[in-house]
Parts: C-alpha cells; structure tokens; sequence
C-alpha cells in the first residue's frame, strides 16, 4: 500500500536553501565537512557486497543506484563517477534544476527526477542500492518510508541509510552546537524529535522486510575539524547497511 511519506514543512526548508548546495561555506557546509567518509562508507559497503575493486576503472559499471533525498547531487556525482547507473530523487522541486545543471557542468548523465520513494516504488523500478543518506529524520512516516525503499531493491540489493541518533548528546552537538553556535544550518533544520536511535532504526528496518548487516558512527572531532568512522560511537551521527533478502 502506498503511504504519503512526504513532510511538506520539511520539505520546504531545503526548497528555501536548494541554490546553495554546491557552496561549501554554504548552509550544507556540515554535509561538505561530512562527505568525504559518507563515500568511503557507501564505496566500502557497494564494493564489498557486489565484488567490485575500488581500484579499477569505473567499478560500479552494470550497477543501478538510487539516492533518494539527493538534494543537489553530492552523492549521485561520485557515483556516477565511478562507473554506476544513477537515478536521483527528491520531493523538493527546487534541488532537480540545481543538480541537473552541476551535472551537465560535471559531464555527468545522472537521472534526477522529483517525486517521492513511494511514487518511484508504484513503478515497480528496481535497484542494486537505494541510498537514504540524512533522509529519514525528515520525512513523515520513517515505517513507510522504509517499506518503500525496500520495494525499490531488487532481491539481494543493498540499502544505506544515515541519520542521527537521539540523545542528550545529539541535541547538543546537531541543534544547538550546529544550528545556535557555529550557525552551519539555519534554526529548524533539525528537530530532535524526530531524530532515530539505531535500536529503533535497526527494528525498522526488520519491519520493513530488510535484514540490518551493519552500522557505524560518524564521529567528528571538534580539536582537527574532521570526520571519521566509528565502529563504536554512534551517539550523534551514524550509518546502517541492510539487505534485501534474495
């Protein structure tokens, strides 16, 4: 059954802040500072499940990948770099012309397309990996949400999904730290309500039909200013890898 995921209060914050997706001073400075780790996850992850070599040319050749909330582009373009079929998605209208023109700048053929992971699913499109990358705190029904990108896999397909954990700490670091202090995103981007603990992510996931395989933290270190991978703190930022079954 089709659900409507789609928060429009959400999806009105990031149609207010689409010209600035490719400024990494810019309001998505935070995803900038993050991206780097974000793809040597995602890489990791792909490259791992499917036997590809990072080490060849264009190891995701004959992969279709989806990103779903793709904003403008920041993880479609590496993927498509690297060989892969990539389609992206997103309910805000006004990041589909900032991504597809950053694209044609790049050289790049990537699909982007504004509609929803519910409207994609009633297709009966089918993926090797669907990407949710910092999506589902933002949308309405996280359940649903879920269900649909499980139906956007193919059999034995990969899903990555990264969001933020909800805790004292969380709303300190991601709200009041990045919205308040250093001023990275605008105040309401985030409400820490709607934040996901990986208990209740990872019991999501199983209720949807996906079976959870891993997860990680994404740990920044406010001394370096850099981001790194955590096998064991996820108490802010963190990751899941699920799979569908065969």
């Amino acid at each position: 059954m089709t659900t409507n995921t789609v928060d429009p209060s959400e999806i009105a914050k990031f149609e207010a802040m689409a010209a600035e997706w490719w400024d990494p001073n810019g309001k998505f400075k935070p995803l900038h500072m993050l991206n780097p780790i974000r793809l040597d996850y995602i890489t990791a992850q792909i490259a791992g499940e499917f036997d590809r070599d990072l080490g060849t040319r264009a190891p995701f050749a004959g992969l279709r990948i989806l990103d779903i909330g793709c904003g403008g582009g920041l993880l479609c373009e590496p993927m498509a770099r690297l060989g892969a079929e990539v389609t992206g998605a997103d309910a805000a209208e006004g990041n589909i012309p900032v991504a597809r023109t950053h694209a044609e700048q790049s050289g790049l053929r990537i699909d982007y397309r504004h509609t929803t992971a519910e409207a994609l699913a009633d297709t009966a499109a089918e993926f090797d990996v669907v990407l949710t990358m910092e999506v589902i705190e933002h949308v309405a029904d996280p359940l649903g949400f879920l269900t649909a990108c499980r139906r956007l896999l193919r059999p034995g397909g990969l899903h990555l999904c990264s969001t933020l954990n909800r805790n004292p700490k969380s709303f300190a670091m991601a709200i009041v730290g990045a919205e308040y202090v250093m001023r990275w995103l605008p105040r309401g981007t985030h409400e820490w309500t709607k934040f996901v603990t990986p208990e209740e992510l990872f019991d999501m996931l199983r209720r949807a039909g996906l079976d959870p395989v891993d997860r990680k933290g994404f740990q920044f270190n406010p001394v370096t200013w850099t981001w790194r991978i955590s096998a064991r703190d996820l108490s802010v930022n963190y990751v899941t890898a699920a799979l569908k079954p065969a």
